[in-house]
C-alpha cells in the first residue's frame, strides 16, 4: 500500500472518530465533508494508481544472457607422413617372366641356356637338348596360335606382292624396283594369331617374379 493512501486512512478514521466525541457535535458538518473528501481522493489516488500500474507492469526480470561457448579450437590434425610410392613392376614384364618360367618349369630351358656346355660333348648336348624341345614346344602350343607366314615349301620359288607387311617379310639380296618381288624362300617365317600368356594376381610387387624357385631339400 502506497504511504499517503495509509496516512488518509488514518485521517478518515480520526475524523469519523470526532463525529463520535459530544462536544464536536457543533462541528458535525465540517467534519463529515473533510472525511468525504479524503474518502474520495482516497478512491481517486487508488484508481489512478491502479491505473498506472495496469498500463506500466514492472519489466519481467531479463534472463542472464547465457554466456557464449568458448569456442574449442579443433584439435589439429597430425602432419601427414607422405609415403613414397613403391614402384611397381610393369604388368607386361612380369608377364614375359612368368613365361619364361613356364619354358623352365616345362623345358628347363633357362637351365640349358645358362649353362655352360663347353664340358659336354655333342651328343650329350643333344640328348639335353631333345628334352628342352620337347617341353618348350609345349609350352609354346599352349600360349600361342603360331602358323607359318608362307605356306610355300622352303627353296622354292615365292612372289612377294605389292602392299606386303613389312614385319612379315625381310626381302634379302640384290633389291631392285617395286614389289612384287620373286625370289627363293629361304625361310617360311612365323606368325601368331592369339596369345594366351600368364596372368599375374599380384603384378604390382616391386620386383619381378622368379623364374624358378631356389629348391632346397631339408633331411
Amino acid at each position: 500500500m502506497k504511504p499517503y493512501l495509509s496516512i488518509a486512512a488514518v485521517l478518515i478514521a480520526v475524523l469519523t472518530g470526532l463525529l463520535l466525541v459530544p462536544a464536536t457535535r457543533d462541528y458535525l458538518v465540517p467534519i463529515a465533508a473533510a472525511a468525504c473528501v479524503l474518502a474520495l481522493l482516497v478512491l481517486v489516488l487508488s484508481l489512478v494508481g491502479g491505473t498506472q500500474s495496469a498500463a506500466a507492469p514492472e519489466p519481467a526480470p531479463v534472463a542472464a544472457a547465457a554466456p557464449e561457448p568458448t569456442p574449442v579450437e579443433a584439435a589439429a590434425p597430425p602432419p601427414a607422413v607422405v609415403q613414397p610410392p613403391t614402384p611397381a613392376i610393369n604388368q607386361a614384364e612380369a608377364e614375359v617372366v612368368a613365361f619364361f618360367a613356364l619354358l623352365q618349369e616345362k623345358g628347363r630351358l633357362v637351365d640349358f641356356l645358362m649353362e655352360d656346355l663347353t664340358p659336354y660333348d655333342d651328343e650329350q648336348v643333344g640328348a639335353a637338348a631333345r628334352v628342352v624341345h620337347q617341353g618348350c614346344r609345349q609350352v609354346l602350343q599352349e600360349s600361342f596360335t603360331i602358323t607359318p607366314i608362307s605356306e610355300a615349301e622352303e627353296g622354292s620359288q615365292v612372289t612377294v606382292p605389292a602392299g606386303y607387311a613389312a614385319d612379315e617379310y625381310r626381302i634379302v639380296g640384290k633389291l631392285s624396283g617395286d614389289p612384287p618381288f620373286t625370289g627363293k624362300l629361304v625361310h617360311k617365317g612365323w606368325k601368331t594369331e592369339s596369345i594366351k600368356l600368364p596372368r599375374l594376381v599380384d603384378a604390382g610387387q616391386a620386383r619381378l617374379p622368379a623364374i624358378a624357385p631356389a629348391e632346397v631339400e631339408v633331411t
